[in-house]
């Protein structure tokens, strides 16, 4: 099975005439960025990136020569394997671990699929889909997901509607 590819940025447009492209952020933004210099399974190596001022970037990939080709870019995700993310800390994680995990409820109870996680300023969020398409959100917070792991979280009773 092919490892996990996480998305970093997207190209949006191409910047200027000599092959520059501007990028949509993700994650921890232009620092989390700069920490690699390759991307999409080696299909892009980063030469240069800075920041946009506007809360995206500008970079030049070296497989990119002028304005056409940076313009055939845009919708272009940035992609890395999941291996090369930092090692998280206890009780951390990374939103693309979270999302596809199976959820029961603490009585042991089916509740669905986590298909997003959203922060929308006080914390994460779990969107989570029943089997039956009906949707419901939970806080990634201690008291309504007590454990979670590689193959499932664990949603308290009182948050799983």
């Amino acid at each position: 099975m092919a490892e996990k590819a996480i998305t970093l940025a997207a190209v949006t447009g191409a910047h200027g005439v000599t092959g520059e492209v501007r990028l949509k952020l993700f994650g921890e933004g232009l620092e989390g960025l700069r920490s690699h210099k390759s991307f999409n399974g080696g299909a892009l190596t980063l030469a240069k990136l800075r920041d946009d001022n506007k809360g995206g970037a500008i970079a030049r990939f070296a497989e990119i020569a002028d304005r056409n080709a940076a313009e055939a870019m845009r919708g272009t995700v940035l992609t890395i394997p999941r291996s090369a993310l930092p090692p998280l800390e206890d009780g951390e994680y990374y939103h693309a671990d979270l999302i596809g995990l199976a959820a029961v409820s603490d009585s042991g109870d089916t509740l669905g699929r986590v298909v997003a996680v959203e922060n929308f300023g006080a914390g994460d969020v779990l969107e989570l889909e029943r089997p039956d398409g009906r949707k419901f959100m939970v806080p990634m917070r201690a008291e309504a997901v007590p454990e979670w792991n590689e193959a499932r979280l664990v949603i308290a009773a009182a948050f799983a509607e």
